[in-house]
C-alpha cells in the first residue's frame, strides 16, 4: 500500500500514461538488428574483462535505497566501473514512489539506458517490448551470457520464468533461494514483554487481541509511560503491511492475495472471510492496539520507531525479519521471536507459500542505450558469484570471507563462506541486494552458522520450527504467470486500479474511515465496476496456459 489515500482517478491516468508509453521511442526493428550484428556490439569476447576497451557511459535509473547512501560513490559501484570500464550515470527514483517514476517516465519517453532494482513487471515488460522500448535479450545471452547459462543450469526454472509467451526474454532477474523467504510473511513479537508481564505466545487471533491489550495497558517497558504501541507496520515491502500475516488466519491465500480453488484463480479480498479479518483489524484499531501510522510511515520510519532511543515501544511488527525493524546489533534484536501464524474464528491457520525465488524485472535494457550488448555483458556479470557477493554484502575480507575449515553451514554441511557484518544498517559498501543476482539453495546454505552473528540462524529455525508446518499446499498457490501483449495491455489498466482501490479500502476500513457492515456491499460492486471479473478471466487464461506447459 502506498502512503495515503489516492484517488482512482489519479490511479486511472497512471495506468492509462504506462499503455500509451508504447508509441515512445524507437522500433522493435532497430533493437532486433543490434543484437543480430554482435561485430558491432562493441564489447570484448564473452567471459573476457573489461567489457569494453574504452570507458563507456551507462545511465541508469534504480530504485532507492534506504540503507545505501549513495550509489555513484558506493564501493561496490566502483569496483565494479573497474572491472568492466563502465561507467554509471546515477538516477535514483524515491523508494517510495519508484514505480510512479518508473510509469511517468517510460509515458514521457524521458527514460534512461537501464532501469535497475525498478521491479519491472511481466506486464509491462509485454507491453514496452513489443513497442520496441524494451530490447529482448535472447541473442544477447547466446552470446555474451556465460553467468545467465550457468543460472538456467542450475535452477532449471529460471529461464521458463523469465520469457515471456512470444519467447522473448526482457530482464534479468534476482534469484534467491532463501528458505525464510519462501515463508516470509511473518510476524514479529516482543518475548521480552510476555515474560514481564507472564503472558505466553499467543495462538489464537482472540488470544493475540489480549496480548496487544496488555502491552497496550500494562506498561512491559518499565518506564511508567504509556508510550507502548502495541502493534505497528509499515506501508512499503508486503510482509510489513497488515493484511499479510493476519489475514491469513481468516482465508488461505498466497503471497500475491491469490489462491486456486477447484481449478480456479480467485482473489481473496473479495470474499466473505476478508471482511471479517477487516473486522477483527477494525476492533484492534478502534481499541488502541495499532498504531495509525502503520498506513502513513516507510520502513525506514519504522525503522526508527523500533530504535526509539529512550525505551522499547514497539510489541509486535509484520515482517520478513527482525533487522526491517531494529538492528541485528542491538541489545533488543534478541527480544523479538516469530510468532506462528494464529488460528482465525474459523479455524483457518495458514503461511503464505513462495517456492519460486526468482524476482523479475532486475535489469531491463531500453533503446535508448548506444552499446546494449555492454549493458547485458554487465548484468550478465551482476550474476556471477564474485558479484553477488560484492553486490549483497560487500568486500572479501572486510564484509564477508571465505569459511575455516570445520565451519558448519547452516545445513550442518561444511560451510563455503561467512558474513562478518550484520546487514540492514546505513552503509555504503554494497547495494544492499539490489539488481540481478544468483543465490541458489547450494549458496544460502553454505553461509557459516555463526553464532555470534544470528540472523540466518535464527530465521532458519523459526521457519523450520513455526511455519513450514502451517505453509498453504503448492496447489492452492498461484505461479507466476505470464501475458500475451493482448492480455498485457488490457491487464495494466485493471491490475493498477483494482490494487490501488484495495488497498485504499483496506486502509480505510480499518481506521475506523468507513463502515464495513455498511459499505461491503459498495466495495464489491466498485470491485465489479473496475471489471474485476475480466482482471480474473486474463490470470485465468495464463494460469491454464502454465498448467499446460507443464
Amino acid at each position: 500500500m502506498k502512503p495515503g489515500f489516492k484517488s482512482i482517478l489519479a490511479v486511472s491516468t497512471a495506468a492509462m500514461l504506462l499503455v500509451s508509453a508504447c508509441s515512445n521511442g524507437k522500433t522493435g526493428d532497430t533493437a532486433n538488428k543490434s543484437a543480430a550484428d554482435p561485430k558491432a556490439d562493441g564489447v570484448t569476447e564473452a567471459g573476457v574483462f573489461p567489457i569494453t576497451k574504452e570507458k563507456t557511459k551507462l545511465r541508469v535509473m534504480v530504485k532507492g535505497s534506504s540503507i545505501v547512501e549513495n550509489f555513484a560513490t558506493n564501493e561496490f559501484s566502483k569496483w565494479l566501473e573497474e572491472k568492466t570500464n563502465i561507467q554509471i550515470e546515477w538516477e535514483v527514483a524515491p523508494e517510495k514512489t519508484f514505480q510512479e517514476k518508473l510509469n511517468v517516465s517510460l509515458a514521457s519517453g524521458d527514460y534512461p539506458d537501464v532501469l535497475l532494482n525498478m521491479s519491472v513487471s511481466p506486464i509491462q515488460q509485454s507491453i514496452y517490448g513489443k513497442d520496441g522500448v524494451f530490447l529482448p535479450l535472447n541473442q544477447y545471452i547466446d552470446k555474451y551470457g556465460v553467468e545467465t547459462k550457468k543460472m538456467f543450469q542450475e535452477v532449471p526454472y529460471a529461464k521458463e520464468q523469465m520469457s515471456l509467451p512470444d519467447g522473448n526474454i526482457y530482464s534479468l532477474p534476482q534469484i534467491n533461494q532463501c528458505y525464510h523467504c519462501s515463508l516470509g510473511q511473518k510476524m514479529w513479537i516482543n518475548q521480552a514483554w510476555l515474560d514481564k508481564l507472564g503472558l505466553k505466545l499467543p495462538t489464537t487471533t482472540d488470544e493475540f487481541a489480549q496480548v496487544l491489550k496488555a502491552f497496550k495497558e500494562k506498561d512491559p517497558n518499565g518506564n511508567g509511560k504509556a508510550d507502548e504501541i502495541p502493534l505497528v507496520g509499515a506501508t512499503n515491502g508486503p510482509a510489513s503491511t497488515l493484511e499479510y500475516f493476519l489475514m491469513s488466519s481468516f482465508i488461505e491465500k498466497d503471497f500475491n492475495l491469490k489462491y486456486v480453488k477447484d481449478g480456479k484463480v480467485q482473489v481473496a479480498f473479495n470474499q466473505p472471510e476478508w471482511k471479517e479479518g477487516l473486522k477483527y483489524l477494525n476492533k484492534l484499531y478502534a481499541d488502541g492496539l495499532i498504531s495509525a501510522q502503520t498506513f502513513t510511515q516507510d520502513r525506514n520510519q519504522l525503522k526508527q520507531m523500533g530504535m526509539n532511543p529512550d525505551a522499547a515501544i514497539i510489541g509486535a511488527v509484520p515482517s520478513q525479519n527482525q533487522t526491517v525493524f531494529v538492528d541485528a546489533d542491538s541489545p533488543r534484536f534478541k527480544d523479538f521471536v516469530a510468532l506462528p501464524p494464529l488460528k482465525g474464528p474459523t479455524g483457518v491457520r495458514s503461511a503464505p507459500f513462495n517456492p519460486y525465488q526468482i524476482i523479475n524485472g532486475m535489469f531491463v535494457i531500453t533503446n535508448k542505450a548506444k552499446n546494449p550488448a555492454a549493458a547485458f555483458r554487465l548484468a550478465d556479470f551482476l550474476l556471477s558469484e564474485e558479484a553477488t557477493l560484492r553486490s549483497t554484502i560487500g568486500r572479501p575480507g572486510q564484509e564477508w570471507d571465505k569459511a575455516a575449515s570445520g565451519d558448519l553451514g547452516l545445513d550442518g554441511k561444511p560451510a563455503k563462506w561467512k558474513q562478518l557484518v550484520t546487514f540492514g544498517k546505513l552503509q555504503n559498501v554494497h547495494w544492499a541486494q539490489a539488481g540481478p543476482s544468483l543465490r541458489t539453495n547450494e549458496f544460502r546454505m553454505g553461509q557459516y552458522a555463526d553464532p555470534k552473528n544470528p540472523l540466518e540462524i535464527i530465521l532458519f529455525k523459526e521457519t523450520k520450527e513455526k511455519y513450514e508446518p502451517y505453509a498453504i499446499k503448492l496447489e492452492k498457490t498461484v505461479p507466476p504467470l505470464f501475458f500475451t501483449n493482448e492480455q498485457a495491455e488490457e491487464l495494466a489498466n485493471l491490475e493498477k486500479t483494482i490494487t490501488d482501490y484495495r488497498t485504499e479500502f483496506f486502509a480505510k476500513a480499518v481506521t475506523g474511515g468507513v463502515d464495513i457492515e455498511k459499505e461491503w456491499n459498495n466495495y464489491l460492486a466498485t470491485l465489479d465496476k473496475m471489471n474485476l471479473k475480466r482482471y480474473l478471466e486474463i490470470n485465468q487464461q495464463a494460469y491454464e496456459q502454465t498448467k499446460t506447459k507443464k
